[in-house]
């Protein structure tokens, strides 16, 4: 598929930040992260699924630090997970916030607000400072401040906002510039119009959420529409989509999500029919066990998997790999047949070109920087 016939999103200028490793804003790609929900204080649940997250692709993940104790623990999950960065999440006590940082996080999700007098407010930002690390503002339709909640009768964009700028408000006042700000709500309405109010009023990076969107499928498709709105208008630095759900999960739908705009790219891109009658091979089934055995692969490829020979061959020949359903199956290579295959071996067979394809692209990739890069193959 030529890039220059997709639709290229002009992304709001913001300033940027660093989270660890990950910048964000600026410019910089939008980052996907999940959060865990294991006990914290449970290290060795807390690391695998840190671990099975960074491996479904997440560039961030936010752990909790409830108490003193989580602090604690957070100090070993870090050490065990390398370099992934770890954002804590604290609430209402601002002694989870300076032990978090001093335990190595990466970023506190904090909001000034609940947090106490402008003395505790002062000592997390001075700690925040010294550690130079950013802060998140999070706010949440859920726990609105009373007064504005009686101002505005019901929590509506204008009173997030409201919220917003408070806490942002107060982080200015003491100096503090390096913070991203998120905006959640259940609505979707809601979250997009308090998002693009607030766009237009700080430079700071915007952390995108649709919060307690649900299970895994309503939350999957209410993330996607109200995500995908703020994506398509350039709003939007960091992405982490809320789900009742494993964390894995939400990592691939954030994927997912940036992958159908053309923001990102990572791993297998399936385009393939929904199947119907005219199918020759069970497109269904060969599409699930293709995701399942590919699942590994970082490196971006678009694979097409169409059963018949109505829209088989234009969709095969505009993917890296396509199948077009017959008797027997045609495989295309960039284009062109290349191969046949029966139904029994497809899968197998479909998998070896997707794997030396994307070997032989690394292989070049590896001699083309060799020269230049003595350690490019790190």
């Amino acid at each position: 598929m030529a890039m220059s016939s997709h639709h290229q999103i002009q992304r709001r200028i913001s300033r940027q930040i660093r989270v660890g490793r990950v910048a964000v804003g600026g410019g910089a790609p939008i980052s996907v992260q999940t959060m865990t929900n294991t006990n914290t204080e449970d290290v060795a649940a807390t690391v695998a699924q840190v671990q099975a997250a960074v491996k479904a692709g997440a560039d961030i993940v936010r752990i909790s630090v409830p108490t003193l104790a989580a602090a604690k623990a957070f100090r070993e999950i870090k050490q065990q997970v390398g370099a992934v960065p770890l954002v804590a999440d604290i609430h209402f006590n601002y002694r989870c916030g300076l032990a978090a940082a001093e335990a190595g996080a990466d970023c506190l999700r904090i909001n000034p607000g609940n947090i106490g007098n402008d003395q505790k407010v002062s000592e997390v930002v001075a700690c925040a400072r010294h550690h130079g690390i950013p802060i998140r503002i999070g706010v949440n339709a859920g726990s609105l401040e009373a007064d504005l909640q009686e101002k505005y009768g019901e929590p509506n964009a204008d009173a997030l906002v409201e919220s917003a700028l408070r806490h942002v408000e107060i982080l200015k006042r003491h100096n503090f510039e390096d913070f991203k700000v998120s905006l959640k709500a259940s609505e979707i309405f809601l979250t997009v119009f308090a998002y693009q109010k607030l766009a237009r009023l700080i430079d700071q990076p915007l952390h995108l959420g649709i919060t307690e969107a649900g299970g895994l499928r309503s939350g999957a498709v209410k993330s996607s529409i109200g995500l995908g709105m703020l994506l398509a208008e350039g709003i939007g630095d960091t992405i982490r989509v809320s789900l009742a759900a494993d964390p894995v999960e939400e990592v691939k739908v954030g994927w997912d999500i940036l992958k159908s705009l053309h923001l990102r790219s990572r791993g297998i891109n399936m385009v393939a029919c929904p199947s119907c009658s005219r199918q020759n091979f069970d497109v269904i089934k060969a599409v699930a066990e293709l995701e399942a055995r590919l699942e590994d692969l970082d490196e971006p490829l678009d694979l097409a998997v169409i059963g018949c020979v109505v829209n088989g061959p234009g969709e095969a020949r505009e993917a890296a790999i396509g199948v077009a359903g017959g008797y027997p199956n045609s495989i295309y290579i960039d284009g062109k047949i290349q191969h046949k295959a029966h139904n029994h071996e497809l899968v197998d067979v479909l998998e070896k070109l997707v794997r030396e394809k994307i070997a032989l692209r690394l292989a070049q990739r590896a001699s083309d920087d060799s020269p230049l890069t003595p350690h490019a193959s790190r």
